[in-house]
């Protein structure tokens, strides 16, 4: 590991470290930051499995300057959270198991043929109200809140890209969330799930702390000013980071599935 890191040059770091600032600032918004990160790790010369692990330590440790701006301006549903992050371990869980006898690469192109629907979807508005803990109906906490965060996690899990985009499109769209506090509380969703991936790479040796350094610094960065974007400008910034988020994942996947 450590003769891998010696192998990038300056030039090479400074450009992760600007994908690392954008990265952060889409994910805050809108999820989908590990599009940015995984191609520009591989990019930079690291084997896929070192990518990804050090995706999921720079997106982890980064999401927490989101998490803390969402939190302090009181965006988050908590009584969601009370009931959507045990969904979602157990629904990553599962899914990282079902890896072992599914086939990702038809799991891969069911996803890419939805996301032009995703797409759309997310150019339709809503009308955003600031849903609060009172406002949710509790059927919604007991039922669709896990439900839709434990398929989201099955799919965490067993694929991957584009969750924190999934999170946001479920609890806005059908559990009627409005986009900022869907933003901010998927983010707690999407942590939790992190760190269970994270934990999996550090173990078995897939992470370069040193190069993570100035990585997760500029990743915070990102999420800072992109969590603070999306309280300011609301919905319209949102909506719009999302498409450009989905568009992204698109694009990778079909190249990864159809061209590759």
């Amino acid at each position: 590991m450590d003769l891998m890191m010696n192998d990038l040059s300056l030039w090479v770091i400074s450009a992760l470290m600007v994908s690392a600032l954008a990265a952060g600032f889409i994910d805050s918004v809108a999820g989908g930051g590990g599009l940015i990160l995984v191609p520009s790790f591989i990019l930079a010369g690291l084997p896929p499995q070192v990518a990804l692990g050090q995706e999921k330590i720079v997106s982890t440790l980064g999401t927490i300057a989101a998490i803390r701006n969402f939190v302090q301006n009181k965006k988050v549903i908590w009584t969601a959270v009370a009931t959507g992050i045990p969904a979602g371990l157990i629904g990553a869980y599962a899914g990282a198991q079902a890896i072992l006898y599914f086939d990702p690469d038809t799991i891969g192109k069911i996803i890419l043929a939805m996301l032009p629907f995703g797409i759309l979807l997310s150019f339709i508005p809503k009308r955003d109200k600031g849903v609060t803990d009172e406002k949710v109906n509790p059927a919604v906490i007991l039922f669709g809140v896990p439900s839709a965060v434990f398929v989201i996690g099955f799919y965490d899990g067993f694929f991957g890209p584009g969750t924190g985009s999934f999170l946001i499109i479920a609890l806005h769209y059908m559990l009627r969330f409005d986009l900022v506090s869907a933003s901010a509380t998927s983010k707690l969703f999407n942590f939790s799930s992190n760190i269970g991936a994270l934990i999996a790479f550090v173990v078995s040796g897939n992470v370069l702390y040193l190069l993570a350094i100035p990585l997760v610094i500029m990743n915070l960065l990102g999420n800072h000013l992109g969590s603070v974007s999306a309280m300011k400008y609301g919905p319209t910034m949102v909506r719009r980071t999302l498409s450009l988020s989905l568009t992204i994942l698109m694009c990778s996947l079909g190249y990864k599935f159809l061209v590759a």
